[in-house]
């Protein structure tokens, strides 16, 4: 048994969160060469005989050998040239060959080819294994899909696959700049889980010390891997693998991404928003969201600097918010009217647990640590690193709180006055 298993069955015990904890997830394989062994893996795991194969041409290519494991199976093949962004027209393409169906999905990719086959399984309950052909997110695990849909990108609660497969071989083989990417999406989770502790401090909004932890081991052992990262060895690739699947059972245990996303995912998620209309097809997710951590974690520890602070009501002018955001600013105003998260943060609250929060941001590393390891790890690490003006980074930070119905640090920065 592996010890993403391990781990997975020790939080089915009662959790002093007072939540039972609960995964789909049944089988995790990691070594070297399972690329030959799928076929008998998803059939230990009761997979259907009739298997819809999805991938696009360089990840099935990454994973030459999978079609010959499959012998015995009736497999169709739903293949894309380059699957760059999960929209909501390549879910319902899934859903349509798989719905009414005794039919089992294998996703063979990362991010955005897994997504859509997520919320498609879910939605039709099919039973789903992921095949990863590299380290370069962290929603292996994960219980939601984000899902551009009509130019507006949300996380959609979907599904864990029932089998996670990673081939170290492969793993370890997949380009260096899809490692880096992976990388920096897992240095963020230093924000999101600040993020997550603050709300919970001010708010009351659900939080699991289990689960945090989980994520926090995580990213911490995946920072001294930092130098090893863009090396082809299969112990790191490995290991790195395993760092990435721990923050996505964290998200399945949470049932959201809460462990795993903080204000610096909010946004890379509006550049990319704001990049698709213009018809530019986004940086890899994790490239844009390390750069967004770098300025998070500099934002952030610069305001634990403060020792006190005022606070007030927030006052924002809606419009002007709404105009910004075009044609997505429907989305936008489902999320924050009549109910906004900010209301539930009292101005006094804040004030009185502002050293409390002060101690938990200064839990995390320094910017200056995280950019030195990421940079060792061969990540992007400036606004022009990643393709941006200065100016178009700053108005999508300005902008992003309100894209998402959950407080964060950032979003509350017009209630904070520094004395």
């Amino acid at each position: 048994m592996s010890e993403i298993m391990d781990i997975i069955n020790a939080f089915k015990s009662e959790c002093a969160c007072g939540r039972k904890h609960a995964a789909t997830i049944e089988d995790v394989q990691i070594a070297s060469g399972l690329v030959h062994h799928v076929g008998e893996i998803l059939r230990n795991n009761g997979f259907s005989e009739n298997l819809l194969l999805i991938a696009d041409k360089n990840t099935l290519a990454a994973a030459d050998g999978i079609t010959e494991s499959l012998q015995g199976f009736h497999v169709e093949y739903k293949l894309y040239d380059n699957l760059r962004v999960a929209d909501m027209e390549h879910v319902e393409e899934i859903e349509s060959m798989i719905a009414g169906r005794d039919i089992s999905v294998l996703s063979v990719g990362t991010g955005s080819v897994n997504d859509p086959c997520r919320l498609a399984a879910a939605r039709q309950q099919k039973k789903l294994c992921i095949f990863a052909t590299a380290p370069s997110m962290d929603g292996f695990a994960s219980y939601s899909s984000p899902i551009v849909c009509g130019g507006f990108k949300s996380s959609y609660p979907a599904k864990s696959p029932e089998v996670i497969i990673g081939d170290t071989k492969i793993l370890a083989s997949a380009p260096a700049a899809l490692k880096s990417a992976g990388f920096g999406d897992m240095v963020a989770k230093y924000i999101s889980l600040v993020d997550w502790q603050i709300s919970a401090l001010l708010t009351g909004e659900y939080y699991c010390e289990k689960i945090a932890s989980l994520a926090r081991q995580a990213v911490d052992e995946l920072m001294e891997l930092a130098d090893k990262v863009t090396v082809e060895d299969e112990y790191t690739a490995g290991k790195i693998f395993e760092a990435l699947l721990k923050t996505g059972i964290g998200m399945s245990f949470s049932q959201n991404s809460r462990p795993a996303s903080g204000a610096e995912h909010m946004i890379a998620h509006l550049m990319e928003c704001k990049e698709l209309e213009e018809g530019i097809v986004p940086n890899f997710h994790g490239d844009d969201v390390g750069v967004c951590t770098l300025a998070m974690l500099e934002y952030y520890h610069a305001m634990a600097s403060v020792p006190a602070i005022r606070a007030q009501k927030e006052s924002v002018d809606w419009e002007k918010v709404y105009r910004f955001y075009g044609a997505m600013s429907e989305d936008i105003r489902k999320l924050n009217e009549p109910e906004n998260i900010i209301d539930e943060v009292s101005p006094e609250l804040l004030e009185q647990k502002w050293p409390e929060i002060c101690q938990i941001i200064r839990s995390i590393p320094s910017c200056e640590q995280c950019r030195e390891a990421m940079r060792k790890a061969g990540c992007k690490l400036t606004v022009e690193d990643i393709g941006k003006t200065e100016a178009f980074f700053a108005v999508c930070t300005e902008y992003s709180p309100y894209m998402r119905k959950r407080l964060t640090l950032r979003r509350m920065h017009k209630m904070i006055r520094c004395l």
